[in-house]
């Protein structure tokens, strides 16, 4: 089986170059995808739009009904963050459709696992509102979908930014578990520790966040003693994984010091837990370092790690965050 590779020139439609969530994203991804010698071992697959009735299941119909809107005008902007070119209601239904096309085919297995380079992103868009440069919540929707076909998914996101919407959609779910580290304080203002889910999701909601400067080992070390045991008790039927760049030291909106070739090692990691993995582009803005983040956890997902020349100087100030989450999720899994 191969890896799937989502792509398509119709994301580039969704542009506003005085924006930093802007086209020239998946160019510079493009051009160092092309570059690598495993490109020919991809293979890349055509999104296809996201039927309405998902779109739905997730998002309620006045947040739909803003999108549609604004995308009959040329420019439009949802909040002083969120714009809308003419058509993206389409562009976003296309991305959501793709994840959603590449997650089901990971699950059938007709392919091993897959990267979804897809914008707009979606990870802050909640249940009722678009925000964060996200319209829909592409891997909310992916997750829920799947669930028809599967018990457990996890999702993991390691963008510098909270993903407040992706937990929002599936805070009283336990067929979902959310995780992520991330830097606080910061944009958008959520994913304090105690936020560990309600009623039937308490315990399925794992929030580290992290202070200014800290890298690779103090991600390692939440890798460690949180996420990947009770990654390991929950038992995922599929993994997917919120992809933002924007946790790169060299990351103009971050604040994180992750090294590029941290972003390969978490995949690696979590393959050991459950090797259908499934990842999807969120942030990350700085052009000359996001094609070689993606090559990294690309590399990965073939089996065929590569090494990428970078240095940062880190901070490791964990202890902290630890002993809080700890205190919170003992009562619902052993770690």
């Amino acid at each position: 089986m191969k890896t799937q590779l989502v792509y398509s020139d119709e994301f580039q439609k969704h542009d506003n170059i005085t924006h930093p969530e802007n086209a020239k994203r998946l160019v510079a991804m493009m051009q160092e995808i092309k570059k690598t010698s495993f490109f020919e071992k991809l293979e890349i697959i055509m999104p296809n739009l996201l039927d309405e009735e998902s779109l739905y299941d997730v998002h309620s119909k006045n947040m739909i009904d803003k999108v549609k809107f604004a995308n009959l005008k040329e420019n439009s902007w949802l909040d002083p963050d969120t714009y809308v070119c003419k058509g993206d209601y389409n562009i976003a239904r296309l991305a959501a459709g793709g994840l959603v096309e590449l997650t089901e085919n990971v699950i059938n297995d007709k392919a091993r696992n897959g990267f979804a380079l897809v914008r707009p992103p979606g990870h802050h868009a909640t249940i009722d509102r678009s925000m964060g440069f996200c319209l829909f919540n592409n891997i909310a929707i992916a997750a829920n979908r799947a669930l028809k076909n599967i018990k457990r998914v996890l999702i993991f996101d390691l963008d510098v930014h909270h993903g407040n919407g992706t937990q929002d959609i599936f805070y009283n779910r336990k067929e979902v578990m959310y995780q992520s580290f991330h830097l606080s304080p910061h944009y958008p203002g959520t994913g304090d520790p105690h936020e560990i889910g309600e009623n039937e999701g308490s315990g399925f909601n794992v929030n580290t966040p992290l202070k200014y400067g800290n890298g690779d080992k103090a991600v390692a070390q939440l890798l460690d003693e949180i996420f990947l045991p009770i990654a390991k008790q929950f038992k995922p039927d599929i993994i997917l994984v919120s992809c933002g760049y924007d946790s790169h030291h060299a990351d103009m909106l971050g604040g994180l010091n992750l090294s590029v070739n941290f972003f390969g090692e978490i995949i690696s990691r979590f393959q050991k837990i459950q090797p259908k993995i499934v990842c999807t582009l969120e942030g990350g803005y700085n052009l000359d370092w996001i094609g070689k983040c993606l090559l990294s956890q690309l590399s990965q997902l073939l089996l065929n790690p590569i090494s990428i020349e970078d240095y940062v100087n880190e901070k490791k100030d964990v202890d902290y965050v630890l002993k809080i989450i700890k205190n919170e999720m003992n009562v619902y899994w052993k770690i």
